[in-house]
């Protein structure tokens, strides 16, 4: 799936094996606390999960990569962002999304965001379901954007500066009882 974000073009691709070390590499751009290869490989495992990449063009002064490796986003290139999901039993959870720093605000979380839900929908999940600090104002304005609503509280479920920030539990239907499809 390839998708645009100004003028830029953004790919998002199925991650597999080969991409545990990039989506380490990513996570830990993205996130104080870092989850290593082995930790992606345990939950990449897990029936019902998938990762998906999104990677773009090099960004200004940054030279082209000669040889792509497996595991890699293809030559003139970067990763950008990722979404770890896991699809089961008719209901979905992402379990992690991020967009490298430097790419935030170009619009690569709406679309790792949409391509989740579509990949939710395809396995057939009625709702799915994400965890999102309570002071990460961005994700929680993209994902009230595309109508998720609280269902629950975790207190002091993120640990950051020797104190415990609230996890707010959202959802959104994403199967129509009757018809089928993304609402």
């Amino acid at each position: 799936m390839s998708e645009e974000a100004g003028p830029s073009p953004v790919a998002i691709r199925p991650a597999g094996p080969f991409d545990l070390a990039l989506l380490a590499e990513l996570h830990a751009a993205c996130f104080a606390e870092r989850w290593d290869v082995p930790a992606l490989a345990s939950l990449l495992a897990m029936p019902g999960a998938l990762a998906l990449l999104a990677g773009g063009p090099l960004g200004p002064g940054e030279g082209p990569r000669d040889e792509q490796s497996p595991g890699e986003q293809p030559p003139g290139e970067q990763p950008l962002g990722f979404v770890l999901l896991r699809a089961i039993a008719g209901e979905a959870e992402i379990i992690s999304i991020g967009v490298r720093p430097e790419a935030r605000r170009r619009g690569i979380g709406r679309r790792l965001l949409a391509a989740a839900l579509a990949a939710a929908a395809a396995a057939g999940a009625e709702n799915l379901f994400l965890e999102v600090a309570a002071d990460n104002w961005q994700a929680l304005g993209l994902y009230l954007s595309h109508d998720f609503t609280e269902v629950g509280r975790r207190p002091n479920y993120y640990q950051r500066n020797g104190g415990g920030i609230m996890a707010l539990v959202l959802s959104k239907p994403i199967l129509p009882r009757a018809e089928g499809g993304v609402r």
